[in-house]
């Protein structure tokens, strides 16, 4: 099923902890917008959460005085007005509290998934995938107004959830089942038969999820998602002048208003649930209010009624979706584990990631956006992201390694890491930037409450394994009941002498190594606490370091994929690196691989790759690709490449390049000659077909003697395009084709004879009598321009189809040399007799622009789009079912091929069918078992199997009837059973 049309949003606003991270999260939705996962007018905003002050009811209101802001900003006015939310469809994205396994938060969270159909090659974070749950899954069909989703949780949802907008008002909250057990620790809606919610419970008693349960036994969990119509969005953007709501946001607070802590679901929608009462509703308080918040009550109670006032009246209803899944991202390490891999998967998970020994990698492990070089050993169940390791490393079960590189992996070496959680941490400690390495245990709880573990044992196993003290870790006048992990400084930031490695805290899992000396070094470390530690993160340079490494694999991937013909795209790559801009590495890689390559296919296909980038930088810009490639600047290194020298012609293909990259038409006209060097090669390697071809000397005819060569045409009926060079070498061709005689004529031929003067006559034309373009080459400069690099001459059916008589199947192997092996099929007796008889052939009065369509094909298949990839291995299986319809004997069956071979020829050359082509096609498909185009298609010749014998004349009257076809014309067709003939004949003065 087709996915829904994704929304056209005007806001997305992404609310972030510390004013320090706005602009850094402003950037990340840029590069989303730029990786067209957010449509192009979207107007994005990064605000800063102030959440932890006023909770995510006062951050959504926050977030929706932004937009308002904007929005009447935008229109011209000097005031904000929720006139501006009419047609407005807004999104808001609570990115929320610190996540301990992700400096970026739970929303940059990368997750070990890849999107194939992505423009753009990136990796997965969970805020990706919520953008796309958000844009096409949940959102289309709403109406305007404002949707609400955290950030904190997985979600799963069908292409097509089935929520109803139908005469819809008020707000709707998004639920997703879950087991009553998960309940307990979560939220839950209670509704009635239509929908409409009557309570909303927080760790709600085993009685009130009971009332929940629908008919499979499962509850509709609060799922962190929420839609507010216009009308309501208005009523609740109107509290943010009234007192003590308008402390919610930062005008408010800007004003010196006292903050107050509104919970987005336990609050603001919580007022509009139909069984709570007015009274139960002030004196309540959301769970994002601690114990500490206790006098403040009655300040609550204030904002709470002033809810009450402007919501109550509006409905509330749910959409349950009941083949959704939500997962809330928990502090456990265990279970974000669990949630990065899969347990039924037979084998590694690796995603944007280059190994060099795949088969060291655990069943149940992931690998996300790596480059691994060497023995790295990864154990079932752990998880590795964005690390660049060099091995000898082992690591094993349940364990999480994020963030080191190769300077850091040495400190793995010899060691085999169990059920621990290691990070490196970018962090800028008083304005001067720097690395630091936590180190915790996957079964440690991040809790405040409970005794409390550090490396999966007890505090006071820890204390008496490594000869820390507890005096280390907390101030003497720190209660006991906050003695826990988030207030332990156990982790050293600066060190007096040196920099700082992961062993600054490995040296715990093995304390008596040494004798002392790492505990001494770790005390004369500064070290912070984990809730200490999360101000200083400095998250630029965290997704900067993500995203260079990232390039880094991406490059090796390149490499790959090239050298070893795999048929994978590289456009969205390529796209990557454009757009976020960085091409320079790119190219680098790609000119490397060239010039490296023994293969010229290999060196052909890097060379179209060099041109897709430069095509992408042009962004559109600076005309057509398709063009000409012969500007004498170029010429030299063309002139390498003719000499077979290739090192050197991609080194001068560079260095030209170089001085057209300042502005797009010359990007442009860079890409086309790169394309013609990618000819050359091209063109070597089909000369490779010389190996098979043998030549001996032979009496040349008298002065004045003409040789006459006359041959068949061909029809071709399954396979063309896979006899295309590349095509023809790198994938493997197969076509079949029969030798036709048009109107009882070979129309086909050439002939020539000596002359005494030192000088070559050629003469083309339709006829002997009327030759329409003739040249006259003197010297041999006049021949130099045999080779025009941007204008390629085709595959090798049409040699086939003259030279072998009959029907048959012509074969090449994906290898080089290139050599062409025949098949002549076989047909039942009586059957070409047959055949003559329903075989026209239709001019259909267009002139075919073949070269261009070639071009496009050949761009189309260096950049191995999946469709094109995909049709064209199509072509190659078709034209074998063909050969066994030919065998038969069958019209209907050949009838059947040609249909689909039309169908393929347009996926591999859209635009190949022309208006007026598809009407006369329409017009003559009640009399035809089927119809195809001639070669390439977008003109030329319509060959066209009839129902009935005979049918000339017919269908001559039939298109005669029919208006705007232009000059068309009707022949008659018969198989050749002849092929090529030569005959010498006698002096003659014409020409």
């Amino acid at each position: 099923m087709a996915q829904p049309k994704g929304v056209d949003w005007t806001v997305i606003i992404l609310t972030c902890q510390y004013k320090d991270n706005v602009q850094v999260f402003q950037r990340e939705l840029e590069v989303r917008q730029k990786r067209e996962q957010i449509p192009a007018g979207t107007l994005l905003l990064a605000v800063e959460d102030p959440e932890m002050r006023v909770g995510s009811g006062g951050a959504t209101l926050n977030a929706l005085l932004v937009a308002a802001e904007h929005l009447s900003a935008r229109a011209g006015f000097t005031v904000v007005t929720s006139d501006v939310l009419h047609s407005a469809r807004i999104l808001i994205l609570h990115m929320g509290r610190d996540f301990p396994f992700d400096d970026c938060g739970r929303a940059f969270t990368c997750l070990p998934v890849e999107n194939p159909q992505a423009p753009v090659e990136a990796v997965v974070c969970n805020l990706d995938c919520l953008l796309d749950t958000m844009s096409h899954r949940l959102g289309p069909g709403s109406p305007p107004g404002v949707w609400v989703c955290s950030t904190d949780m997985l979600l799963s949802v069908p292409p097509n959830p089935g929520i109803s907008w139908d005469n819809f008002r008020g707000a709707k909250v998004i639920a997703l089942p879950g087991n009553p057990a998960y309940a307990r620790n979560h939220g839950v809606y209670l509704t009635d038969s239509q929908g409409f919610v009557l309570d909303i419970y927080y760790q709600g008693t085993e009685a009130e999820i009971q009332r929940c349960a629908r008919p499979d036994g499962r509850v509709p969990l609060v799922s962190g998602i929420a839609f507010f119509s216009v009308e309501t969005a208005e009523h609740l953007l109107a509290t943010h002048v009234s007192p003590p709501l308008d402390a919610c946001t930062y005008m408010g607070l800007d004003s010196g208003a006292r903050p107050v802590q509104l919970s987005l679901f336990f609050d603001i929608l919580l007022c509009m649930a139909r069984n709570v009462n007015r009274e139960d509703f002030l004196v309540g308080q959301p769970p994002e209010m601690g114990q500490g918040d206790m006098d403040i009550g009655s300040y609550l109670q204030g904002a709470r009624a002033e809810l009450w006032r402007e919501l109550r009246d509006q409905p509330l209803t749910m959409a349950y979706v009941p083949d959704g899944s939500y997962s809330y991202m928990t502090s456990s390490a265990s279970e974000f584990l669990h949630s990065l891999t899969f347990p039924g998967a037979p084998r590694a998970q690796v995603v944007h990631s280059q190994v060099e020994e795949p088969q060291l990698l655990g069943a149940k492990s992931s690998v996300v956006s790596c480059l691994l070089e060497g023995p790295v050993q990864l154990g079932p169940g752990s998880v590795l992201q964005h690390c660049h390791l060099q091995g000898p490393v082992h690591i094993g079960t349940g364990c999480l390694v994020s963030g080191l590189d190769t300077a850091q992996c040495k400190a793995l070496h010899g060691l085999e890491l169990h059920d621990l959680v290691l990070q490196g941490h970018h962090v800028r400690l008083h304005g001067a930037p720097s690395r630091v390495f936590t180190l915790v245990g996957r079964l440690d709880s991040w809790e405040r409450q409970g005794t409390g573990t550090y490396l999966n044992m007890s505090w006071s196993e820890f204390f008496q394994k490594t000869g820390v003290r507890d005096w280390d870790l907390w101030d003497p006048d720190t209660p006991p009941a906050e003695r826990c992990l988030l207030s332990a400084r156990l982790f050293p930031v600066l060190h007096p002498l040196r920099a700082l490695g992961p062993r600054d805290m490995l040296w715990m899992l093995d304390p008596q190594e040494d004798r002392g000396k790492a505990l001494r070094a770790w005390r004369a470390c500064w070290r912070l606490s984990w809730e200490q530690l999360q101000p200083c993160l400095d998250r630029a340079a965290t997704l900067a370091s993500r995203r260079d490494l990232f390039f880094r694999q991406a490059l090796h991937k390149a490499r790959r994929v090239l050298e070893a013909r795999q048929d994978l795209s590289l456009c969205p790559l390529i796209r990557a690196a454009v757009r976020e801009g960085c091409p320079g590495p790119l190219l680098a890689t790609l000119d490397q691989v060239a010039a490296g390559a023994e293969d010229p296919g290999v060196a052909a296909r890097a060379l179209a790759c060099v041109a897709d980038v430069l095509g992408c930088m042009a962004e559109g810009q600076g005309g057509l690709r398709s063009g000409p490639a012969a500007n004498p600047e170029w010429m030299q290194p063309f002139s390498h490449l003719e000499c077979g020298d290739l090192a050197a012609g991609v080194q001068a293909l560079a260095q030209e390049r170089d001085k057209w990259l300042s502005r797009p038409a010359l990007l442009v006209r860079a890409a086309r000659h790169y394309e013609g060097a990618g000819q050359i090669l091209i063109r070597q390697a089909v000369m490779s077909a010389q190996h098979f071809v043998s030549m001996e000397p032979v009496e040349p005819p008298a002065p004045g003697r003409w040789v006459v060569a006359e041959c068949p045409a061909r029809v071709d009926f399954s396979g063309g395009w896979s006899d295309t060079p590349p095509l023809a070498y790198e994938l493997g061709g197969a076509v079949l084709g029969l030798a036709v005689r048009v109107d009882g004529r070979r129309p086909i031929g050439a002939r020539a004879r000596r002359i005494p003067e030192p000088e070559l006559w050629l003469a083309v034309g339709p006829q002997q009598d009327k030759m329409t373009m003739k040249t006259v080459c003197r010297n041999l400069d006049d021949l130099q321009d045999y080779c025009q690099p941007h204008a390629p001459g085709g595959g090798w059916q049409d040699q086939v189809g003259g030279l072998v008589p009959g029907i048959k199947v012509g074969r090449s192997r994906a290898q080089l040399p290139l050599k062409v092996e025949v098949e002549e099929i076989t047909v039942p007796e009586g059957f070409l007799r047959k055949l003559n008889d329903h075989l026209l052939l239709v001019y259909t009065g267009k002139t075919r622009l073949a070269r261009n369509l070639l071009q496009d094909v050949l761009r189309s298949w260096y950049a191995r789009l999946p469709a094109v990839v995909q049709n064209a291995h199509s072509l190659v299986r078709h034209t074998e079912e063909c050969a066994k319809a030919f065998r038969q004997g069958s019209l209907p069956l050949l009838g059947q091929c040609l249909t689909t071979y039309w169908e393929q020829k347009k996926l591999m050359a859209p635009g190949c069918e022309p208006l007026a082509v598809r009407r006369m096609m329409d017009v003559l498909a009640p009399h035809v078992h089927g119809q195809s185009l001639a070669g390439a298609g977008g003109g030329g010749f319509l060959y066209l199997l009839t129902k009935e014998p005979q049918q000339k004349e017919a269908l001559e009257a039939v298109l005669a009837k029919t208006e705007g076809l232009g000059n068309y014309s009707v022949h008659l067709v018969e198989v050749d059973t002849q092929g090529l003939s030569l005959q010498l004949l006698g002096s003659e003065t014409s020409t």
